[in-house]
């Protein structure tokens, strides 16, 4: 029994000392001799060794990236967006905002420059005052493809429309403009400024033509009448002299045109009447209606437009007795291709710069304020054209 005492003695005072060396006060030899007793590292599980270790490195301790992003706004978008980008860690989400954040503003506040407007139409010099005035003479037959094919050319063109006579072929009856006109240049109607033919004439007192343009073509009974467009002063002229009047110094057409001329002073204006003064046609020139052109020339009238013979003829400006006058002479145009037929041509008379006879095909004006530009439309399928510029007197 002694001997089980002292055992029990002695294994108390050994584990006494293990108690002493685990506490934080214990006796630091004994901690010495504990740990050559015991050189079994601790359990995985002590709860100390979380404390002691030493913690993984923190992204967000290397901030440079996002500072790189955001130092440089000065650099363009797709130099500065794309490093920015690039350069923030996946790792990293505290990054990533201060990233999007930057980007998407710089990207947005640097649009692409837009391309430059063009100018409002009031500022440009070109035509802000020009207006068009286009036709033919020598229409409307009521067989042939001419007509509608002149016709589909005035559907392009717009402006205002004219035309010098000889509208509805051969004898210009109220059936004949309704079968033969109206189904091609009637189309036009509300926008055309008509002159009377001398077919016009075959129906008595060109009845049908009154009755078809209405208060359009004038006072029936005279058939020539004004008006302005833009800025010139247009006069439309009855040729048939016998049923006006007459077309002398004194008769009543001139006298009415010397002093609507005088009571419309513009710079620029012209006239469009069914006979030629001047033509290398097959009707030849008509001396009788030089009065007509005297007047015209003494108001310094710049253009005359006319028909009768079915061919395309531009004269040089000249004078009211065919001389060439480039300084006040009235240029003349002949325009007899409004789709009806062609006539042979002779040789150029004096003065006669071009001239076709083989071609449909309207005139087209631009009338501006200070001059106007011609030209020849022709029809589908056809070469001839002509065309130029000119300033008024």
């Amino acid at each position: 029994m002694r001997y089980y005492a002292l055992a029990f003695v002695l294994l108390i005072g050994v584990a006494s000392a293990g108690l002493q060396t685990l506490l934080p006060g214990g006796n630091p030899r004994a901690a010495g001799i504990e740990a050559e007793v015991q050189p079994t590292p601790a359990p995985l599980g002590s709860p100390v060794l979380p404390v002691q270790a030493t913690p993984p490195p923190v992204p967000i301790t290397t901030p440079a990236p996002a500072a790189t992003a955001t130092s440089t706004p000065a650099t363009p978008p797709t130099a500065t967006l794309s490093p920015a980008t690039r350069s923030v860690p996946a790792a990293t989400p505290t990054s990533a905002p201060t990233a999007a954040s930057t980007s998407v503003p710089t990207a947005t506040s640097t649009p692409a420059p837009e391309p430059t407007a063009a100018p409002p139409l009031a500022t440009l010099p070109a035509e802000a005052d020009a207006a068009v005035f286009a036709g033919a003479g020598d229409i409307a037959a009521c067989s042939g493809s001419g007509p509608e094919a002149t016709a589909k050319l005035l559907e392009q063109i717009g402006g205002t429309v004219f035309t010098v006579g000889d509208n509805a072929l051969p004898s210009g009856t109220t059936a004949e403009f309704a079968n033969c006109y109206d189904p091609s240049w009637g189309r036009f109607k509300e926008r055309t400024r008509p002159a009377a033919g001398n077919h016009e004439y075959q129906t008595r007192g060109a009845s049908g033509y009154f009755a078809y343009f209405g208060a359009a073509a004038g006072e029936p009974g005279k058939g020539y009448y004004s008006f302005d467009l833009g800025a010139w002063h247009i006069v439309v002229l009855n040729t048939q002299c016998s049923d006006v009047g007459g077309c002398g110094s004194t008769s009543p057409q001139v006298q009415w045109l010397r002093a609507d001329l005088a009571a419309n002073p513009t710079r620029c204006s012209l006239a469009i009447g069914h006979v030629p003064r001047f033509s290398s046609g097959l009707h030849g020139s008509a001396p009788e209606i030089q009065p007509i052109w005297q007047a015209l020339y003494d108001a310094g009238a710049e253009l005359i437009i006319a028909g009768h013979d079915h061919d395309y003829e531009r004269f040089a400006p000249q004078d009211p007795a065919g001389r060439a006058d480039p300084d006040r002479g009235i240029r003349q145009f002949i325009v007899g291709t409004g789709g009806a037929s062609h006539y042979p041509l002779g040789p150029r008379i004096a003065n006669s710069e071009v001239s076709n006879g083989s071609t449909f095909g309207v005139l087209k004006l631009t009338l501006r304020s200070t001059g106007y530009d011609w030209e020849f439309v022709p029809v589908a399928g056809s070469s001839f054209t002509d065309s130029g510029s000119a300033s008024c007197h």
